[in-house]
């Protein structure tokens, strides 16, 4: 007989539990307990009789209520912390809120009010989340796995970070677990992994960040981060442990810093299921943005001119996925490679760099020979300004953190040179920006099709109202973990993000320059599914799939949680 307080089960009219605590601690556990919306005889058969008031509230009653007191939250952090407080206290009541207000709600459990809240979190410590692995006790990673309490086969998903490149904001520390944790909110809401069956981890290898380290608060490891051999055998124990304890689990890699995002990703993706959020992710929420527009046009990807300004971990990665699109549309790795125009801090990068030109920002370096004979603005440095002169780019994509960067001059003349020019301020929050759609708008003369990081009011330019499109990854990564889980596939492919790519621009159906690039957010519960359903087709054909999956529609349906108060056994 298990031990376990309680347990799910799977039954052919839905979800029941099994609970074998009672009284308080059934009131503890946020997965059973459902307030207010116990009946009467479940509180005879728990023993919760005077341990709550008598009145018996249904869970859209529950909704009514707490969605009036969000509302009363005087700001967005407050927001944030009434909602984690809820989530500790009914978790069932908490997804159903979100659900129902998705698209209100996504900006303060994730970014960017997310970002405050890490900021904070040493001083705001309340009930502990996730599993918290310190590089100073590698020899505990097991361990803190097994106190969890989770069975290799109850896992979906493990997220974790090292908190070193949190949302523009940095290296954070043990705070970066609530990236991780929001992350794991947004993959139920969106795409209905089950809570109980994904684990949010903070990889603690120390911080850079002195106001953190001189904070007699500060929950975390205190010393400075450690990198080299040290780190790495402690990211190799950590993998190790992870994918044995929990062989059918995806892991999700969240904001690690430019120099170990890639390598990481490199070193694992062929050998475990893994899959990095701020290099695919990015990359295929943008790619879907990008072949949206391409088909507006009547064009193919391989027919572009790519600017990538801010060649860092998502830049690189957007290119990346770009590259392997128009490979797949016929082009040569070189012909693909000479369709791209990549900036970094020292404006394009160039051979000529030398060492200064990371690993995985050699395949889009550029000879002498490719910049003979610019005319340049500044004599020894080549800028944006003198790539988009130069080289006349179709899509201007922005990663760099640089607000304002994408200048009037700069879109002006890119606009002269293109019919509908594809221009994408991706850096996130909306004061580091690279440029203001209003403005975009306005300078192209209502020509451009236009994606961002952050969320953007409508446009109206000569009557007409221009939808504008947030490249947000929670249009990816939801439909991508649940695709995986159902298919039970082996390694996250290229072809996968791929496809989930061409299964959201499938969606967007643009044709005139003010439509959106992407789905709306209010959509995100059905972009999830096909997403899903595109990614078990593709692991299918690549041979992927460990699960056999005859029906996908209906295998997909079946998969996602929804956040009702299941059948209650007690046991």
């Amino acid at each position: 007989m298990s031990s376990r307080p309680f347990e799910f089960e799977s039954t052919p009219t839905g979800t029941k539990v099994r609970v074998r605590v009672r009284g308080n601690d059934v009131l503890a556990i946020p997965l059973i307990n459902r307030g207010t919306a116990f009946t009467k005889a479940q509180r005879d058969s728990l023993r919760l009789n005077g341990l709550m008031p008598s009145g018996i509230v249904s869970i859209e009653g529950q909704i009514s209520r707490v969605y009036q007191q969000f509302l009363e939250q005087p700001d967005a952090l407050s927001k944030n912390v009434y909602l984690s407080a809820m989530r500790d206290r009914n978790e069932v009541l908490f997804y159903r809120l979100l659900a129902e207000h998705l698209e209100e709600m996504l900006p303060i459990v994730y970014t960017p009010t997310i970002g405050e809240a890490i900021q904070r979190y040493s001083h705001w410590y309340s009930r502990p989340r996730g599993v918290f692995l310190s590089i100073d006790d590698p020899d505990g990673i097991e361990n803190a796995f097994l106190n969890y309490g989770l069975e290799p086969e109850d896992v979906d998903l493990v997220v974790a970070t090292d908190s070193e490149g949190i949302l523009g904001i940095g290296d954070q520390g043990v705070g970066g677990v609530q990236i991780a944790i929001g992350k794991l909110s947004v993959y139920t809401a969106a795409a209905g992994i089950h809570p109980r069956r994904a684990i949010p981890v903070v990889l603690d290898v120390g911080t850079d960040n002195l106001a953190l380290l001189n904070d007699e608060l500060y929950l975390g490891v205190r010393h400075a981060r450690v990198r080299g051999e040290r780190y790495d055998a402690f990211i190799d124990t950590f993998v190790e442990v992870t994918t044995r304890l929990y062989p059918k689990a995806m892991l999700h890699w969240e904001d690690f810093g430019a120099s170990n995002a890639h390598r990481i990703l490199d070193r694992y993706r062929n050998d475990i299921c893994t899959f990095n959020d701020d290099v695919q992710g990015t990359a295929a929420v943008v790619a879907a943005a990008a072949l949206a527009g391409v088909k507006a046009t009547g064009e193919r990807m391989s027919d572009q001119r790519i600017v990538v300004h801010g060649a860092g971990t998502a830049g690189v990665g957007i290119a990346n996925l770009l590259r392997d699109i128009m490979i797949r549309e016929g082009s040569s790795p070189e012909e693909a490679n000479a369709r791209f125009w990549c900036l970094g801090s020292r404006g394009l990068i160039t051979e000529a760099l030398g060492d200064r030109v990371r690993p995985f920002q050699k395949p889009y370096a550029r000879t002498d020979a490719d910049v003979q004979g610019w005319r340049l603005d500044v004599e020894g440095r080549i800028g944006l300004a003198d790539v988009v002169r130069n080289t006349h780019p179709t899509i201007l994509i922005g990663t760099s953190g640089q607000p304002g960067t994408f200048t009037e001059a700069i879109v002006r003349d890119m606009a002269a040179h293109t019919r509908n020019p594809i221009i994408m301020p991706l850096s996130n929050p909306t004061s580091l920006s690279e440029g203001v759609p209003e403005r975009i708008v306005d300078w192209t003369h209502g020509k451009a099709m236009i994606a961002t990081g952050s969320p953007f009011a409508p446009v109206t330019f000569h009557q007409r109202t221009y939808e504008i499109a947030q490249a947000n990854n929670a249009l990816v990564f939801p439909g991508l973990g649940l695709g995986v889980a159902v298919c039970g596939a082996s390694r996250v492919s290229d072809g996968m993000i791929a496809a989930a790519s061409e299964a959201i621009a499938g969606i967007s159906q643009v044709t005139r320059p003010e439509m959106p690039l992407l789905p709306s957010i209010r959509q995100l519960r059905y972009v999830s599914a096909t997403v899903a359903l595109a990614v078990v087709r593709a692991a299918q054909e690549e041979g992927l799939a460990t699960v056999e999956v005859d029906e996908p529609v209906q295998a997909v349906y079946q998969r996602m949680w929804h956040p009702v108060y299941p059948d209650l056994e007690v046991v």
